[in-house]
């Protein structure tokens, strides 16, 4: 299934042009984690003769001989549209636009660099030859794709697609957006050089709102299809010509502009860490003279080390992981072990639903606590007016029937609220916890008629209290004391975990405040006969605990 018409218009909102800036602020706002529009980069749209028409949205990247060598590297892809009769495929065209990232190990000394390749239109030459790049010995190589239309399909040169062991779906299903050569293989020799401690991803750090800095995995960053795209850009030159986006190139090239990849990982290496004080990983760029700079599988070598339970992996109700608009287990996996994700030998694996709800428990909050930080950032869109509005926005159409559905899936309403002016652009937007989404938590201490209460607080706003009430139906003699944990869901639905104590088979079992359920932990070994207990006090509620790393286990939808 294509990305959401919805998400497409968000996202190539961002590749927008840049102005000219000399490419040494350009590099050093990369260096110090700002954001580009703070660094004094203006956006503007780019105009060709294709712009006043509709245009093709499913192009296809020609891959050339041997990809995987220096040469290869060097030689450009072709851009050319799938179906001609739709209209042609120009790489100057922001809305059309193909992008090809590239990555290096070196067994040697474990190292990585990155290598943008460039694109260019069919039958024409780069406004500047590309730079052939110099390999360590047996180096493995890896290539990742990004696109800004709808669907991308690589064609080969010369079985350029089997050299390269290139994806770029599942039996003729396209993922749509995104492909990748040879990056198994590419992502096992890292992680293997990561176990043995050769190679040593930097820490994430903490961020200005005192929380780990997000990873591309973690749950307030995803959308509906994460870790797609790349963050590499390329120079449009004043008649249309492409060439690679490094700093000879922009002090030779100074009528020009710049056009980018409308990427998760641009939004998370660029905008969020800038806003943040976050600092993504980087390492030499071979194509630009050694320069550091962040790259797709930086970010998902060092998301597999750092990012914190509960991890966002690819789900199946994921658009570019379905085919024909069904989920597909084997193509979730196809996707996931081109991000470096492990696969999901289950549905469950893979539930969306449970997917949904890890978003609901985290994006809101995590949103809301760096707005302060987000709404100084500029939108990375002309939809909304703050990097703050633009992930609320994005996180709506994320939870909507658009999206992943979350809002069907989990019966709820858009937890989301958007406020916009007379343009239709986002200028703010609030949080609200849907009341099925409410957990209450409590605790309770049976007395020696084995009766426990235990009344639960809502995390959430909205949610009536959970109450469980223990019951010791133990048989023989002894004391059947129970201590218990209440969960209570919305409207009062709730789970009540019992402890049963005493010299006798206890099954302690309770009812949570209208149609409770229970779990009953075996008993603990015989004690000793003790004398008759006076009742216990009654205890005050525990403080409310969160409810962000709790994961479940729902089917997926």
């Amino acid at each position: 299934m294509l990305k959401k018409q919805h998400s497409l218009a968000l996202k190539s909102d961002w590749t927008a042009s840049y102005s000219w800036l000399p490419r040494t602020l350009w590099r050093w706002s990369i260096l110090i984690g700002l954001v580009l529009l703070a660094a004094g980069v203006f956006f503007f749209p780019y105009t060709d003769v294709h712009a006043a028409t509709t245009p093709n949205m499913n192009c296809t990247l020609i891959v050339p001989p041997d990809p995987l060598s220096a040469q290869g590297l060097a030689t450009p892809y072709q851009l050319t549209a799938t179906n001609p009769a739709n209209g042609p495929c120009n790489e100057a065209n922001v809305n059309q636009a193909a992008f090809v990232q590239g990555a290096i190990f070196s067994p040697v000394n474990a190292r990585i660099f990155v290598y943008n390749p460039l694109v260019i239109d069919v039958g024409t030459q780069p406004a500047v030859r590309p730079i052939v790049p110099q390999l360590p010995i047996g180096s493995i190589v890896a290539l990742w794709f990004g696109f800004n239309g709808n669907v991308l399909t690589l064609q080969g040169t010369d079985n350029s697609l089997q050299q390269g062991h290139c994806v770029n779906g599942l039996d003729g299903s396209n993922f749509g957006q995104f492909a990748y050569c040879n990056a198994p293989t590419f992502f096992n020799a890292a992680n293997g050089a990561i176990q043995t401690g050769r190679l040593l991803p930097p820490p994430v750090g903490t961020a200005r709102d005192g929380k780990p800095c997000p990873t591309v995995r973690d749950f307030s960053v995803v959308d509906q299809d994460q870790s797609d795209n790349v963050l590499t850009t390329y120079i449009i030159t004043a008649n249309g010509l492409i060439a690679q986006n490094n700093m000879a190139n922009g002090m030779a090239l100074r009528a020009m502009t710049t056009v980018t990849n409308a990427s998760d990982n641009r939004l998370l290496a660029v905008s969020l860490d800038g806003a943040l004080g976050c600092t993504p990983w980087m390492v030499p760029n071979l194509d630009d003279n050694g320069i550091p700079a962040p790259a797709l599988p930086l970010n998902e070598l060092q998301a597999a080390v750092y990012q914190a339970p509960p991890v966002a992996l690819v789900p199946l109700g994921d658009p570019m992981t379905k085919v024909n608009n069904q989920p597909n287990l084997q193509k979730v996996n196809s996707y996931r072990v081109g991000v470096d994700q492990p696969i999901a030998y289950t549905p469950a694996q893979a539930s969306t639903i449970t997917y949904c709800k890890n978003i609901l428990n985290i994006a809101p909050a995590r949103l809301q606590l760096d707005s302060p930080f987000t709404r100084l950032t500029p939108s990375p869109a002309a939809t909304a007016n703050s990097l703050f509005t633009f992930l609320a926005q994005r996180l709506s159409n994320t939870l909507s029937p658009n999206g992943l559905n979350c809002t069907g899936l989990l019966n709820i309403a858009n937890p989301v609220t958007l406020i916009t002016n007379g343009n239709g652009v986002v200028v703010n937007a609030t949080f609200a916890f849907p009341s099925s989404t409410g957990v209450g938590t409590g605790t309770g201490i049976g007395t020696s008629t084995g009766v426990g209460n235990g009344n639960g607080t809502s995390t959430n706003t909205g949610v009536s209290n959970g109450n469980g009430n223990g019951i010791d139906n133990g048989t023989g003699i002894g004391n059947g004391n129970g201590m218990g944990t209440s969960i209570g869901n919305g409207n009062g639905m709730g789970i009540s975990v019992g402890l049963g104590t005493g010299p006798c088979p206890c099954n302690d079992q309770g009812n949570g405040n209208n149609n409770g359920m229970s779990v009953g932990f075996p008993p603990q070994p015989p004690q000793p006969p003790q004398p008759s207990l006076p009742p216990l006090p009654t205890l005050p509620p525990l403080p409310a605990q969160p409810f962000n790393n709790l994961q479940t286990n729902s089917p997926q939808n």
